[in-house]
């Protein structure tokens, strides 16, 4: 893709700030007094369980949905009640949806180019996304990945500040993914905010400048990736034994390590949270030999997003 023009940073305040805001539906709260601010040009990746309120969130900085409660500000404006002056400046791309099935590839870049007074040439977009030779394909007929990449062209389309990204890579294969990290941390580099939600924690580790994690609607934790893997400990013990343990032994390998943190991965595979590794192998090799277990595989590591995502939001940790 040719290198975009870069883009002038907005002065003032962030790019993106949240202040105390909250969102219910019925009794449930789905954001709970949140607060959270994005410098212009800062990447920032939004995490969470399912049903963690990452969603609204998102919807209410793009202002399809009004906060109950508290302050919202996109480039000093508030998206929902000024959307006519916010949204030509801000690109989202969507997981799904919001594409004309029959729709061709060309065609779609052309409408979305007519609602920018400079829009960015559709070729140099579609060459850079891998796309240049579907043009008169239909968005049907394009796989999964395909589609993703067009949603991504279509973003970028009108030379956003701020850019919404939602599971940017679902879909993609291992080259279109690395391609798609390339683009968003070009436009990042250009200075262009963007705000990144998805599962997958190395697509986070890898882009983000620093990673919200949600739960509950409240955010829990907000800081660079190398700073929350260290929060969370620095090491992990892998162990892969021939088989599974059962519960009773899983507990009393606990005990014996000395530690709550322990993530089943299945098919006789643990990791363990550890505060001296070397001392915790050793006496988790005695342990298993007493037990007539064997090990195919007993290491250090240290701890990914992933393992602190799991401590922090309790999902499958023991």
């Amino acid at each position: 893709m040719t290198s975009p023009a870069s883009q002038p940073r907005p002065t003032g305040p962030a790019a993106i700030s949240l202040s105390q805001v909250s969102k219910a539906y019925g009794a449930r709260m789905a954001v709970d007094r949140l607060d959270l601010e994005v410098p212009a040009g800062e990447l920032v990746a939004i995490v969470g369980p399912n049903g963690a309120g990452k969603t609204t969130t998102i919807e209410m900085m793009e202002g399809y949905r009004r906060p109950d409660r508290g302050v919202i500000r996109i480039l000093g404006l508030d998206p929902a009640r000024e959307s006519g002056k916010v949204r030509p400046l801000v690109g989202l791309m969507l997981q799904e949806g919001g594409i004309y099935p029959s729709i061709k590839v060309g065609e779609a870049l052309r409408l979305f180019s007519a609602y920018f007074r400079d829009p960015e040439p559709a070729a140099a977009l579609l060459e850079g996304v891998g796309l240049a030779d579907r043009v008169e394909r239909r968005y049907r007929q394009l796989s999964t990945g395909e589609k993703q990449r067009l949603s991504l062209a279509l973003a970028l389309v009108g030379r956003p500040l701020v850019l919404f990204l939602d599971e940017p890579t679902a879909g993609m294969d291992p080259r279109a993914r690395l391609l798609t990290w390339e683009i968003v941390k070009q436009r990042q580099r250009a200075g262009v905010t963007v705000v990144l939600t998805t599962h997958s924690m190395e697509e986070a580790e890898r882009l983000a400048d620093r990673v919200a994690v949600i739960k509950d609607g409240a955010l829990i934790a907000f800081d660079t990736p190398e700073r929350l893997r260290g929060e969370a400990g620095p090491d992990l013990l892998h162990v892969r034994l021939r088989e599974p343990l059962g519960a009773e032994r899983l507990e009393a390998m606990a005990r014996v390590v000395g530690t709550a943190r322990i993530r089943d991965r299945g098919r006789g595979t643990y990791d363990l949270g550890c505060e001296d590794p070397a001392r915790t192998a050793a006496d988790l090799a005695s342990w298993l030999a007493g037990q007539g277990l064997t090990f195919n595989q007993l290491r250090i590591g240290r701890a990914s997003l992933e393992d602190v995502f799991l401590t922090l939001t309790d999902e499958d940790s023991k």
